[in-house]
């Protein structure tokens, strides 16, 4: 376990290879899952904004339960509000494009219709993020799901780690100083794991 500016860090995220591979799993992370993506308080309020910038991306059955049951729910379990679900676990945000599962977010995102990406806990997946409201520290895991095992695999075959897969990702939750720290900290344990490998 790494502790970097109060943040505990699992070594799989320094250690373990990771790359999305959505030819092969066909973005099944937006399909799949028992609850829907974490927001924080500011992205519920960019929700609201950036709606109607994505709702042509979006599936009829998902603007559906946008339109019945809000742009996100409460979700118990996480203690936090969530994107909604389709009645098959489906992202509610869900979007096709050439028969891959996409975030409608980052769809409009990318067609420089909004600077909002996508919620920030589907962009560091699979990084899942829990934090100890008492002493205000977060932990990040490694969330391991069978339907990434290509993306594990390509990983390793690009030799890229998770977290050098989820820079960007990594330095929107916590800045650039944070994932230098980090880098840093991986190449350490590189060197000492080095001669024993």
């Amino acid at each position: 376990m790494l502790y970097i500016q109060g943040t505990l860090i699992s070594l799989d995220i320094i250690e373990e290879h990771f790359v999305c591979d959505l030819d092969a799993c066909k973005g099944a992370c937006c399909v799949q899952g028992d609850y829907g993506a974490p927001l924080s308080k500011a992205e519920q309020a960019q929700l609201p904004q950036v709606i109607d910038k994505v709702r042509p991306y979006l599936t009829p059955q998902g603007l559906d339960v946008l339109s019945n049951r809000g742009l996100s729910e409460w979700e118990q379990d996480l203690t936090s509000d969530v994107t909604p679900l389709l009645e098959n676990g489906a992202c509610a945000y869900l979007s096709y494009d050439g028969g891959i599962a996409k975030c409608g977010f980052e769809r409009a995102f990318e067609a420089g219709e909004t600077d909002f990406r996508k919620p920030l806990s589907c962009q560091l997946y699979p990084i899942r993020v829990s934090k100890n409201e008492q002493t205000g520290w977060e932990a990040w895991n490694y969330d391991i799901w069978d339907i990434c095992s290509a993306a594990c695999s390509n990983g390793s075959k690009l030799s890229v780690k998770i977290y050098e897969f989820l820079k960007e990702a990594i330095i929107r939750a916590k800045g650039q100083d944070f994932y230098d720290e980090l880098s840093a900290a991986a190449n350490h344990v590189d060197e000492e794991d080095g001669p024993a490998r």
